[in-house]
């Protein structure tokens, strides 16, 4: 039954695989992958290599090669545990356009608590992370769209300001699987984290795509809410505008009473 249950499960995501795994970065990491796996086993090819066992087969790994291999595997399977046969490269960074303003240990509390009115929207990420990595062209998409006045969008680095890990709990685990974290604030304070976390401090298993976080976060309706918050705070100048024309044009002072008329 279970291996009924795995093999429905392939199927039914068979079809997100195959989107994730058609990039560029995974091609080319594959192809990487077996090339030297090819060429050492291809007759003709192989025969040309040169090789360190006793009994000069050049088409058949050596002790040396094997300890490389085996040395490889470990390494990637430490630090991608998904990734258990296949060793894949980092996405590319991302350096497109985006409304994102990055803080540093000494500038997220400030700007947080600056101005109550004011929603951030932050991204805890980390450079190492391929995950983090992958998530920000779909944040900063989503910074063109909703960033206004009221809505703002940051990112902050906690795999260099450890200080600020630790004071909003967020960790960096690879263990623990909760890079990148998303963090709603309003009035400085935080009212919602994605994903969230259990008891034992590992994530919930969550999926970061433009859709859940829009519904998640309710960007719509923030959004709309800025807008009509940024209205008001417009409105007041318009009037006193206004009534310094309407005076101006009339070319006529109010008179002012002295102390003794009052």
């Amino acid at each position: 039954m279970g291996l009924i249950t795995g093999v429905l499960t392939l199927l039914y995501h068979l079809p997100q695989i195959y989107k994730w795994l058609l990039k560029p970065y995974y091609i080319v990491s594959f192809l990487m992958t077996v090339a030297f796996l090819v060429v050492r086993k291809t007759p003709g090819l192989c025969e040309h290599l040169a090789t360190d066992r006793e009994d000069g087969n050049s088409c058949d790994f050596d002790w040396r090669e094997v300890e490389i291999l085996m040395f490889l595997s470990a390494i990637v399977m430490m630090k991608n545990r998904r990734a258990t046969f296949v060793m894949t490269c980092k996405p590319p960074l991302y350096m497109g356009p985006e409304y994102i303003k990055y803080f540093s240990d000494k500038t997220i509390d400030e700007e947080l608590q600056r101005d109550g009115r004011i929603t951030w929207l932050v991204e805890f990420y980390a450079n190492w992370s391929s995950d983090c990595q992958s998530f920000a062209p779909i944040f900063a998409n989503l910074s063109l769209k909703y960033n206004c006045a009221g809505l703002r969008f940051g990112k902050v680095d906690i795999g260099r300001y450890g200080e600020v890990s630790q004071r909003y709990k967020v960790s960096t685990s690879p263990l623990a699987k909760q890079l990148p974290s998303l963090l709603l604030f309003q009035g400085g304070r935080e009212v919602m984290r994605r994903p969230m976390v259990d008891n034992k401090g590992r994530a919930v298993s969550w999926t970061f795509n433009e859709e859940n976080i829009i519904r998640e976060f309710n960007l719509n309706e923030l959004f709309q809410k800025s807008k009509k918050l940024n209205k008001k705070q417009n409105h007041p100048q318009t009037e006193e505008g206004s009534e310094e024309l309407h005076q101006e044009s009339n070319g006529v002072e109010e008179p002012t009473e002295s102390k003794k008329d009052q």
